[in-house]
């Protein structure tokens, strides 16, 4: 065995054991890759239910690095710890609420909710529905979606939620910001509880901008790669590239 193989394997086998206490790396989903921490239990989702969607949502080979709509690779690698396998589009659209919105869209396309899916443009309030679309093909999906991205915003799709208490904080909800002139928007995809203290902890994923592959986030606050989020007293939820705070949670 030659020198750089011996270093390659020391490093994988000193590493390994901190990867493997939080990730799973043959694991294609989210709810395979990332392993849930001792005492604790992942939360039971109804089958064909949006929470159900977002925990079996596919994620790109492990080790894999996020991309930019242009297809050049994201410079700041400390964000995020997987990469979720949807298409980010080839012009600078889908970013932080337009993964919200693609996310959603694909579940209620996918269930044949057409009527469903609509959200409203920034300009005027109104949303646009899926139903009134002549094309009901996936290709005519992708085309509503593409539209949507060029005229709603975080503005916009903060006023398509809901607010929700923190301590309900479910699979599916999303903290949103919309500053002027940027706001961001993470949603959260995963969840699980303490068997006995019954402490909630949480998976979040963003795009960002420029436009790119939606991303599952480290957690700044821990160590070892932990993506886990804890809920906890504190009002501020920090996460790699973006603050919000608990007001900002709101669901569909």
């Amino acid at each position: 065995m030659n020198f750089i193989k011996y270093l390659i394997l020391l490093f994988w086998c000193t590493s390994y054991p901190l990867m493997s206490q939080f990730l799973n790396p043959k694991g294609n989903t989210i709810k395979s890759r990332f392993i849930v921490p001792e005492g604790f239990q992942r939360v039971a989702t109804k089958e064909n239910s949006f929470e159900e969607y977002l925990q079996n949502l596919p994620l790109k080979p492990h080790g894999s690095e996020v991309l930019y709509f242009d297809g050049t690779v994201k410079k700041n690698k400390n964000v995020y710890v997987a990469v979720i396998d949807v298409s980010v589009g080839k012009a600078d659209l889908q970013q932080c609420a337009d993964a919200v919105m693609r996310l959603r869209g694909e579940y209620l396309y996918h269930q044949k909710r057409y009527e469903e899916i609509g959200f409203s443009y920034v300009k005027d309030g109104k949303k646009r529905m899926f139903s009134l679309h002549p094309d009901k093909s996936y290709k005519g999906f992708m085309k509503f979606m593409t539209t949507t991205f060029m005229y709603a915003n975080t503005r916009s799709l903060k006023n398509d939620l809901s607010p929700k208490d923190i301590l309900s904080l479910n699979i599916g909800d999303v903290f949103i910001q919309s500053g002027n002139p940027y706001g961001h928007a993470v949603i959260v995809v995963d969840k699980i509880q303490h068997t006995k203290t019954k402490e909630i902890q949480y998976l979040l994923a963003q795009s960002y901008m420029p436009a790119q592959e939606i991303q599952i986030l480290l957690n700044p606050k821990k160590t070892n790669s932990n993506p886990w989020y804890s809920l906890s007293n504190s009002k501020e939820i920090a996460t790699p590239e973006w603050t919000f705070y608990t007001e900002d949670l709101r669901s569909f």
